[in-house]
């Protein structure tokens, strides 16, 4: 079992987590508007969503490797392309954070749960991303290949669910300091680049 591949992987994971997304964002902002147990409540159901694509990914791609490993290799590939893609995407982006908790309609915890379950499982971009992600993160000869994705995913939600954990609990004063330091957005903006396109290298290199 390599851990070093483990521990890049969790690393490769929290830079992401950290980066302004889709997900944290909401995460924040029901926050900041309503108080942590509701950003705990999005962050549970964002990442039972992550089980679902985890399940997709080591059933799917397992079956795969062991059928025609010739396409796991095409896989790593198209997943080098992806995740060059998303650094290029990024670039393109405006750097700033914008956090408008203005109007934001309180739901119940249930209903946020729900939200975020939803947010992520009917997300395509996410099941493309676990597909790009994973494969290079293979960590054992000896374990089969439908156990190493489970360990992956638990190891993203893991780490996904404490760094999340850390905006719903420091919401206000998060807020705060992404509105009075404006180049905090420019700093994560080009850490996520150079993740996304240090992985890309990885996958094809590994």
């Amino acid at each position: 079992m390599n851990y070093e591949i483990l521990f890049t992987f969790s690393l490769a994971t929290a830079v992401l987590a950290l980066s302004p997304g889709p997900d944290n964002i909401f995460v924040l902002i029901q926050s900041v508007t309503h108080g942590k147990r509701y950003g705990f409540s999005t962050i549970a159901g964002l990442m039972t969503g992550c089980l679902i694509h985890t399940s997709l990914l080591a059933f799917g791609v397992s079956a795969v490797i062991k059928n025609n490993p010739m396409i796991f290799t095409g896989i790593k590939i198209f997943g080098a392309l992806y995740l060059l893609y998303l650094a290029w995407s990024v670039f393109r982006a405006d750097h700033s954070i914008a956090l408008d908790a203005e109007g934001v309609e309180k739901k119940s915890l249930l209903r946020l749960f729900r939200q975020g379950f939803i947010m992520n499982v009917l997300n395509p971009k996410v099941t493309i991303f676990f597909l790009a992600f994973f494969p290079g993160f293979l960590f054992s000869d000896e374990l089969s290949t439908v156990v190493q994705f489970y360990v992956l995913g638990l190891l993203f939600i893991c780490v996904s669910s404490l760094v999340f954990g850390g905006f719903a609990l420091l919401a206000g004063t998060i807020a705060v300091y992404t509105k009075k330091n404006t180049n905090t957005g420019l700093v994560l903006k080009w850490l996520q680049i150079l993740v996304f396109s240090g992985i890309a290298i990885f996958l094809v290199t590994g």
